[in-house]
């Protein structure tokens, strides 16, 4: 250090000196010295702590942390037998966040017409507060584990990642699913165990390939007790009950148990408990209660034996107070629209017009925090309860979510309510302002946001389904069960949907799956009534009026079709014969060109006008030219529109099924002008404005230029072909009034909120994808929705157009005032929805099988089920009481029950065989049937079947101890043979065959042929009962290998007791030691069997019969007693395991779709045999656009590394694009090996899938989910072609080539999320290029909705 000169002029210098860090302060002389042994401190101080080395680092390290020993207070010396109650994995868990506070002061929200303003100078109401627990604040927040999630990075606020872990779906929060499962070895202390006496620890965790590395243990010097408890004891019942149970209903869980203790105290209210209800339900008003009244026990169980959602049909209340746990709520009163402003005084939002009833309904019970199901006609104002919900959700400083199935409606709702709140909107393409209050997406979307566990669910205070009847939809349905599944508890939902009959039904359904109320409240009738009419030549026909149908009308309209057949038939008329079977042509025609070939063949026999038809075909190839066709079509459109017109019916929106149809409808328009001079100029600086946004040779396509020529004349065209921004220019010219004639698929009755004066339907008939068939009543009912202007019309007008044929009375009811299409669960499994639910442990995918909606009615009757099964349980069973020793009456019973099976098998197949027959002579060892038919008999032939008698005549040896009556001493049981107390009545001689004669076995006299016995005839013999009798070839069970020798004469006609003594003797002889029988005849020797499947039964059959006769109960006197018991016991035990079946998840109709995916998935490496997901697995999370398994194997086989950007984005196409047939594309031979190579991944895929039993075809499943048909125009699109130059390609429509480019730019945003968990970073930078490609132009034009006009 440099010496530092003091104000004295005496140096000095300061230091550091020895290890412990003292200061020192040296003095210098004035001159520095030279002597470096003088600059050395006269003394330093030995060091504090030793020198450290790495050796003595690790050495310290290993003795504090690594070394394994016992904790000692644990295994304190006088803690010796003490039992382990604690979870051995909660001891390992170490929380890194600090401590929450356990309790927190918050306010309490009250109904605005129940807060107290007292204590205020302005009169404002001051909430109070309340101390409440932290855990109660959290529980929506949370996520599936156990402790409270951190917020993730800014970045995934709102989309989420796939390392969340999604929140707890609400109704799960008490489930047994989401309990942590925890080894028993954990629990019970024998994994300590094991490890204390030396054993091998349990190092490795589940799925893990390897764990810790801890050596050779030495046992612990302990003694080991396991002491048993009370507690240990009571819990085992409990334990017994949550085993069998599997619950969809939490809420009654104590009903059930205290039902096991008294399940036969259940009754009925008395009846001063009754009246006092009654009268509190007439004092009180359900709509005013703001809270509900604490439930008794036996109002639970009272609730709980109905067992069906009950719904409130009448404004007094009664239902809510007698059925208070009913999760769907149906029926509002009276009063809330009488007092709506005293109820709710401080709106979130006021509205320029008197609110309807069921829009005052819903607004207070949304200000009361419940949800709500809407169900509406068209046009009734279903969006004011979306938007007061957003008005909610800005006052409470919240979040509200809009979702809707179609992209149109959500850019349409954006633009609607952008100037009220503060909304943003989330689309595949499209994200503006985020991070605003107000959201408006797709249901896609939120699903993806619930999966990924976006944090910012936790804000979200509603969620708005739009559109809830598009859950019927095959394929996009599942999407809203599962978010409505998966939705947290803390979050309110608010359904619109049009009129259904099931919306109790499905509003319980949500109830019960959520764990809340849900309100249900609509329209009985449309604002704007409807009345209905035909439109056959020329004229209109009304046939029906405010939801009744007019058969004067109808008959009308069919007498006119026939007076102008008759006409047409005779003559009479000869210029409309050829008009009608022109236009008859003309639609054959069209439809052939319109539908292909597929379709071609399916028209004729689809078509109940056949005779029509044929005629206009066989004049079409007489000489009708196309001009004639086209003139008919003309004429038939201008005939209407004038009419229209003329009435002031206009606009009208014409409704066709296919995108070909519309298009020519609006050729045969061609000369047709309906706009004035104003809207001429008002519709072309609009269209100006719209377009000045694309490029100049963008502006100039040929279907921008023709649609606006159609414009200018006030008629459009609407459908799927169009491009998006000519659409949206259709839709806005028509909300303004200026286009009076709308061609239109029924898209836009969907996704177009624009009603009109008129509807016309062109056909009623339409094409499903699969085939041709008649219109539904809730399609009929949508479109038809769209007739009749709120505000501007006192009615609305449909008409249906009839041409050659005029639909059948009961069809046109069907499709008019039939009734609506119910709601329908379209639930089914995908390997996306697996994957993301296994990687959360403590969700299952049964918990989502279990809670989806198709089933919703299994799931309800699991209570009942859960109590009947308590009760099959208590039940006390009769034991029985073997005089043998331990009873077998069990395992007897089961083995006969298991011969029954064969029984009929083996009578038909075998012993009425005609080669079993001819064994069946005299001497024949054989087993029959006893009188119990529980039990079987030795026995012999003594005389086959003759002409006169048709029976075998047996012997058989019987179970029962010997009658004291004299040997022979028969008694007569058959009323058959009671005419013939003699003896049988036996034919003469001379006309008797030779069968008849009979001869001894053992005497050489002849017999008389005479039977002097009465059958049937019992006796004993050598200490044995016998029984003679004649039996048919069905009593027989069993043919043996061996014969005896028999005295004919002695037993039948002499009635011998030395011949009964000796063949019963001889029969007793056959049976073995083992009082088995003597072996059947061989199947194949002997029987001539040749079916191996029958021969394997026979022998399993013999063999059955076999351990019935080892068995102590064969022969038994209480047989039949304890077999009666056994057959109650079985019965009894086979109902409690249906009952545990039912009640368990195997039940469930998708569980063995379920396992094979689940195989599936295992097979190709997405998740391991512990069902933990793997890398494979988090990849194919990221598929959402595409065929999951498809894409991730594309990936994984490195297939777009060879390729250029470019072609990369051209081959994925295949995963969007829809249209089935096209036009095959020209590729070059790198992607035709590309798309090659890609088709072979999608067979093997499907050959797997089919292996592991699922109902795929693999051709097929390629086909469905890559469509190459648009690889060549994306692949020109990426290297810079202009638009009209790619439409030039392709017979694919210009509307849905922007579609499936915009929907290939999500594709790449997910192909490179992929690439970034793979760590391939070729693949990341080639998709970022790729997309970049393809965004631009016209395909990604900004939405006239989103942007303006």
């Amino acid at each position: 250090m440099d010496p530092i000169e003091a104000a004295n002029g005496l140096s000095f210098r300061v230091g550091f000196s020895g290890h412990s860090g003292h200061l020192r302060l040296e003095p210098l002389s004035t001159v520095e010295s030279s002597d470096p042994v003088k600059s050395l401190p006269d003394f330093i101080l030995p060091p504090a702590f030793p020198r450290e080395t790495p050796g003595s680092i690790k050495e310290y390290i290993e003795e504090k942390y690594l070394s394994l020993r016992l904790d000692d207070e644990v295994f304190a010396s006088e803690k010796v037998g003490r039992q382990w109650d604690f979870d051995w994995f909660d001891k390992a868990d170490v929380p890194l966040e600090p401590s929450l506070p356990r309790c927190v002061v918050v306010p309490t929200w009250e109904l605005p017409f129940r807060r107290q303003k007292n204590g205020s100078a302005e009169g404002e109401w001051e909430p109070k507060s309340v101390q409440v627990d932290v855990s109660e604040l959290i529980v929506g927040a949370r996520e599936s584990g156990s402790l409270p999630r951190l917020a993730g990075p800014a970045k995934d606020f709102v989309r989420g990642s796939i390392n969340n872990r999604p929140f707890r779906p609400g109704g799960l929060d008490d489930s047994q699913s989401l309990e942590r499962v925890v080894p028993d070895g954990a629990c019970n202390g024998e994994w300590v165990r094991e490890l204390l006496v030396g054993g091998s620890p349990q190092a490795v965790p589940p799925s893990f390939k390897q764990g810790l590395d801890l050596g050779d243990l030495k046992a612990y010097p302990c003694s080991w007790n396991v002491y048993k408890d009370q507690s240990s004891m009571e819990s085992t019942s409990d334990e017994k009950l949550s085993g069998l149970s599997v619950q969809f209903d939490d809420l009654f869980k104590k009903a059930w148990e205290e039902e096991v203790v008294e399940f036969e105290g259940d009754g009925q209210l008395s009846g001063s408990e009754s009246v006092k209800s009654e009268d509190e339900a007439k004092e009180v008003d359900v709509a005013i209660d703001s809270c509900e009244p604490e439930l008794s026990l036996l109002d639970e169980l009272l609730s709980v034996e109905a067992g069906e959602t009950k719904s409130r049909s009448n404004g007094t209340g009664e239902d809510d107070e007698q059925n208070p746990k009913a999760w769907a709520i149906s029926g509002g009163t009276e009063y809330i629209a009488q007092n709506f402003h005293d109820l709710v005084p401080n709106k979130a939002m006021d509205f320029p017009f008197e609110l309807d009833k069921f829009q005052k309904e819903a607004i207070y019970y949304l200000e009361k925090g419940d949800s709500v199901f809407v169900a509406a006609h068209t046009s009734a104002g279903k969006t004011v309860v979306a938007e007061y919900a957003f008005a909610l959700a800005s006052k409470h400083c919240t979040r509200a979510v809009y979702t809707a199935p179609i992209k149109t409606i959500s850019n349409q709702k954006y633009r609607d309510l952008c100037g009220k709140f503060d909304v943003g909107l989330l689309t595949g393409d499209v994200s503006l302002r985020p991070e605003a209050s107000c959201l408006i997406m797709t249901t896609e979307i939120l699903r993806s946001m619930l999966y990924r566990g976006a944090d910012i669910i936790r804000d979200i205070e509603w969620v708005i389904f739009d559109e809830v009847h598009y859950v019927n939809d095959v394929e996009r349905g599942v999407v809203w069960e599962e978010v409505i599944i998966m939705l947290p508890r803390h979050i309110n939902i608010v359904l619109l949907s049009a009129t259904v009959p099931n919306k109790v039904e499905f509003a319980d359904w949500i109830g019960r799956t959520k764990q809340k109320q849900i309100r249900v409240t609509g329209t009985t009738k449309r604002p704007v009534p409807l009345e209905h009419c035909l439109f056959y030549s020329g004229e209109l026909y009304k046939i029906c009026e405010s939801e009744s149908f007019i058969p004067k009308g109808f008959e009308a309209a069919k007498d006119a079709f026939k007076k102008k057949n008759m006409s047409s038939a005779t003559g009479g008329s000869g210029s409309q014969a050829p008009a009608s079977a022109s236009h008859d042509g003309t639609r054959s025609q069209k439809q052939s060109s319109n539908w292909g070939g597929k379709q071609k063949k399916q028209s004729g026999p689809q078509n109940s006008g056949n005779f029509s038809r044929t005629r206009g075909e066989n004049q079409n190839k007489n000489g009708m030219n196309s001009w004639g066709l086209r003139r008919s079509d003309v004429s038939l459109w201008l005939s209407l529109i004038n009419k229209l017109s003329k009435m002031s019916l206009l606009p009208v929106v014409v409704f066709c099924f296919s995108k070909n149809r519309c298009d020519k409808s609006v050729d045969s328009m061609y000369g047709t002008d309906l706009t004035s001079s104003s809207e001429k100029s008002e519709i072309r600086v609009f269209c100006d404005k719209a377009f000045s946004r694309l490029k100049g040779s963008d502006r100039t396509l040929p279907q921008v230029v023709r649609v606006q020529s159609l414009l200018h004349r006030g008629i459009g065209v609407h459908h799927a072909g169009l491009l998006p921004i000519v659409k949206e220019v259709v839709e806005m010219l028509f909300c303004r009034g200026v286009i009076k004639v709308l061609f239109s698929t029924e898209t836009f009755a969907m996704g177009v909120n624009a009603p009109a004066r008129t509807v016309v339907f062109d056909t009623l008939r339409k094409f499903d994808g699969k085939e041709f068939r008649q219109l539904l009543p809730g399609e009929y009912t949508q479109m038809a929705g769209r007739a009749g202007r709120r505000g501007l019309d006192k009615i609305g007008t449909v008409i249906v157009m009839c041409r050659d044929e005029i639909l059948g009375e009961s069809d046109l009811k069907h499709v008019i005032v039939g009734s609506a299409t119910r709601l329908e669960s379209q639930f089914r499994l995908t390997y996306i929805m697996i994957l993301h639910l296994l990687r959360v442990e403590e969700l299952k995918v049964e918990d989502m099988l279990k809670r989806s909606f198709a089933e919703f009615h299994a799931q309800k009757k699991l209570p009942e089920q859960q109590q009947l099964l308590m009760r099959k349980l208590a039940q006390a069973t009769k034991t029985i009481e073997c005089i043998k020793g331990e009873p077998a009456i069990e395992e007897y019973y089961d083995i006969h029950s298991e011969a029954e099976n064969h029984n009929t098998e083996i009578l038909e197949a075998v012993m009425q065989s005609p080669v079993a027959q001819q064994f069946l002579t005299t001497g024949r060892v054989v087993v029959m049937k006893s009188q119990s038919e529980r039990d079987h008999l030795l026995g012999v032939v003594v005389k086959a079947p003759c002409a006169t008698n048709k029976q075998y005549i047996v012997l058989v040896l019987k179970h029962e101890p010997p009658p004291q009556t004299p040997l022979g001493s028969g008694n007569l049981q058959d009323s058959k043979s009671t005419d013939f107390r003699q003896g049988f009545f036996v034919a003469p001689k001379s006309k008797r065959g030779l069968d008849e004669d009979y001869c001894s076995g053992v005497k050489t006299r002849k017999g008389k042929g005479v039977i002097n016995i009465i059958l049937p005839h019992q006796g004993s013999a050598a200490g044995v009962s016998f029984e003679v009798k004649g039996v048919d070839i069905k009593d027989f069970l069993c043919i043996c290998n061996c014969k005896i020798k028999i005295d004919q004469v002695g037993l039948l006609e002499d009635n011998s007791s030395a011949a009964y003594s000796k063949t019963v003797q001889q029969l007793l002889d056959t049976k073995s030691d083992e009082n088995k029988y003597p072996p059947a005849l061989d199947p194949r020797k002997d029987l001539k069997l040749t079916d191996m499947n029958l021969v394997a039964t026979y022998y399993k059959w013999t063999n059955l019969l076999q351990k019935m006769a080892k068995n102590k109960c064969h022969g038994c006197i209480k047989l039949d007693e304890h077999s009666k018991l056994a057959r109650e016991k079985k019965r009894h035990s086979e109902e409690v395991d249906a009952l545990k079946f039912e009640m368990s998840d195997e039940a469930l109709q998708q569980m063995p779709d379920f396992q094979g995916r689940i195989d599936v998935l295992q097979e190709i490496g997405c998740i391991d045999a512990d069902l933990v997901v793997q890398i494979k697995g988090r990849v194919a999370c990221e598929m959402n656009s595409g065929e999951e398994l498809i894409a991730t194997e594309c990936l994984f086989e490195n297939q777009l590394d060879d390729l250029e950007p470019e072609e990369a984005v051209a081959l994925m196409s295949a995963f969007v694009f829809q249209q089935k047939n096209t036009s095959e594309p020209s590729l070059t031979p790198k992607l035709s090996q590309a798309k090659q190579r890609l088709y072979d991944t999608a067979i093997r895929l499907g050959q797997l899938q089919s292996h592991f039993k699922l109902q795929i075809n693999p051709e097929e499943y390629a086909r469905e989910n890559l469509k190459f048909g648009l690889v060549e125009v994306v692949y020109e699109w990426a290297k810079g072609t202009p638009f009209a130059d790619i439409c030039e390609l392709t017979d694919v429509a210009e509307g849905m080539i922007v579609r499936t480019i915009v929907r290939l730019d999500e594709t790449c945003r997910e192909f490179k999320n992929a690439a970034s968990i793979m760590g391939n970073s070729a693949l990341y930078k080639k998709m970022v290029t790729a997309s970049n490609a393809i965004k631009r132009d016209i395909v990604f034009a900004a939405s006239l909705y989103v942007t303006g006009v």
